[in-house]
């Protein structure tokens, strides 16, 4: 009886335990901690003067290869729409124009993507991947040899990752966590071949005429990128069966 008595007690005192928020779990690890001491106050300030509070922050993601830049658009989980608060230069970046395809092809993707896993333990100090392939990516590309393991991160060197130096991938890193913390379930992050204005567009699919993949997925983003350019609003990108997307 005594036993069934601390049996029932352990489970009380356990169930009544704070599992804590995503912020303070993330905080146990040495590296976010070092992130936050030198990047926090340089968030809450880029937040704050565009009237947005951590506590509902949603961000998303956009990166463009030839520019060599990602930006962070952030909003309110109330507003309607995002503004920019921070533009993070990319430090190297492997491969050319054009999306990945393969496993060891050194490109980095091009498409419509989410994180989904940050990890404080990377090699190249932080890091968070992106979920390649994608739905396209595993009908488009060699399917028996997609690759996978595609980062942002820290350091200055890539082989078909985003490296972006670990003062940069520390401040990156405190607003994901943050978004995450407010109750974002998805960071979004669409990689392009370039700023797509009508000119450097039209650039593209003449100079890659040949590239049919290619000019395809761009005119893809071209739709994303005129829409999100006009409303700052993510537009909803559905995966088609042949490897296309259905962008509105």
């Amino acid at each position: 009886m005594r036993l069934l008595i601390l049996l029932l007690s352990l489970l009380f005192l356990c169930s009544g335990m704070t599992t804590g928020t995503y912020r303070e779990k993330e905080l146990n690890f040495t590296r976010v901690r070092e992130a936050y001491a030198a990047k926090e106050k340089l968030v809450e300030k880029n937040l704050a003067a565009h009237t947005i509070s951590r506590d509902s922050l949603r961000i998303y993601l956009r990166a463009f290869k030839t520019e060599k830049v990602i930006e962070i658009w952030a909003k309110n989980s109330c507003d309607s729409s995002f503004v920019l608060v921070r533009e993070l230069p990319i430090c190297d970046i492997s491969g050319y124009i054009g999306p990945k395809r393969r496993s060891h092809d050194l490109q980095v993707p091009e498409g419509f993507y989410h994180i989904s896993g940050l990890n404080p333990f990377s090699k190249y100090y932080l890091s968070m991947e992106i979920n390649y392939p994608n739905a396209s990516d595993s009908i488009r590309g060699n399917r028996r040899r997609l690759g996978n393991h595609i980062f942002i991160h820290g350091s200055c060197i890539s082989s078909g990752c985003l490296a972006i130096t670990n003062d940069r991938i520390k401040e990156l890193y405190v607003y994901c966590i943050e978004a995450y913390n407010g109750g974002q379930q998805e960071i979004g992050i669409t990689i392009y071949p370039s700023k797509l204005t009508d000119a450097n567009y039209t650039g593209l699919i003449t100079d890659y005429a040949a590239y049919k993949d290619d000019c395809s997925l761009w005119g893809d983003l071209k739709k994303s990128y005129d829409l999100f350019e006009k409303h700052h609003e993510i537009p909803a990108i559905t995966f088609l069966p042949n490897g296309k997307h259905e962008v509105k």
